[in-house]
């Protein structure tokens, strides 16, 4: 083995010195956030800066105050239903997108794809997408924060490279042995693309679980408000004092920090458990789908 340079062992420290801080600017908001919805709401209220650790006492009770309140709870839900339907959806379009332009003899190929690239660039607005969404009749119901973003480019652009890479003679042989394309969809393609099919369905979900400027435009009822949504207007202060005394009865004042970083947390902590479990996928498939058929 060929021993490093002096310059590659310079390189090496401040590349892991500027990785490490890095780390520390991402992982030190929620560190923050975290020990906060632990701590002594009495103290909570009165610190200001960052929470290194725990004020006073550990205790749950702004996660319990969260549990206990039904806008939460519903809203909750909500979200876990735009994420489940919302990804289903997105990831069937886009494979059947990604694999129709994957098709190196299909007509009109290459104007097809310069059409998915123009959208990635130009699109009609917010107002134009507000009306059509009012005219299909969708406004105030949950398919308009399903269906606009159910196909985008992006994601068909990262599927197609990927579909692409697959040696074209496995599909010709499919084909003398008489599959159609929906079979050779099913059992050849998309079994050995698991890893771009990870790193779509986390994209997709990672989106939906945290959306909310869709919904605050489309959604007038509350029972239909994702989590974010709420959790937005917790962090605005603008319904703090309906969610606490509902839950508690006390001094709001007391209680708004504790509350706010208890839904914080109850937001992201099921994105932090699933997100190492597709990571190993995640730079496979984005490397897969980044290079160029």
């Amino acid at each position: 083995m060929n021993k490093r340079t002096k310059g590659e062992k310079v390189f090496s420290v401040f590349n892991t010195l500027f990785l490490f801080i890095l780390c520390i600017i991402f992982i030190l908001p929620v560190w923050h956030v975290a020990m906060g919805s632990i701590s002594d709401p009495l103290l909570v209220a009165a610190h200001s800066g960052l929470f290194l650790k725990p004020l006073g006492e550990i205790t749950l009770g702004g996660y319990e105050l969260v549990m206990e309140n039904r806008n939460i709870l519903v809203s909750y839900g909500n979200t876990m239903f735009y994420v489940v339907v919302s990804t289903f959806i997105g990831l069937v379009l886009n494979i059947l997108a990604a694999y129709v332009m994957s098709r190196r003899n299909l007509m009109f190929g290459k104007l097809f794809s310069k059409f998915v690239v123009f959208t990635m660039i130009f699109n009609g607005g917010l107002v134009p997408t507000f009306i059509v969404i009012n005219k299909l009749g969708l406004f105030n119901s949950r398919w308009a924060v399903i269906l606009p973003g159910a196909l985008t480019a992006f994601n068909i652009i990262i599927m197609r490279t990927s579909f692409m890479e697959i040696p074209k003679e496995m599909i010709e042989a499919a084909r003398i042995d008489g599959a159609d394309d929906f079979r050779i969809l099913w059992r050849i393609v998309l079994p050995v693309s698991k890893s771009i099919i990870a790193v779509i369905v986390l994209f997709y979900a990672v989106q939906h679980w945290n959306e909310w400027f869709n919904a605050s435009i489309y959604l007038q009822d509350r029972n239909l408000w994702p989590l974010q949504l709420v959790l937005r207007e917790i962090v605005l202060q603008s319904t703090e004092n309906s969610i606490v005394a509902d839950a508690s009865g006390e001094d709001v004042n007391i209680y708004r920090p504790l509350i706010k970083y208890a839904t914080i947390m109850v937001s992201v902590i099921p994105m932090m458990i699933i997100y190492p479990f597709v990571q190993k996928y995640f730079v496979s498939g984005v490397m897969i789908g980044a290079v160029k058929g």
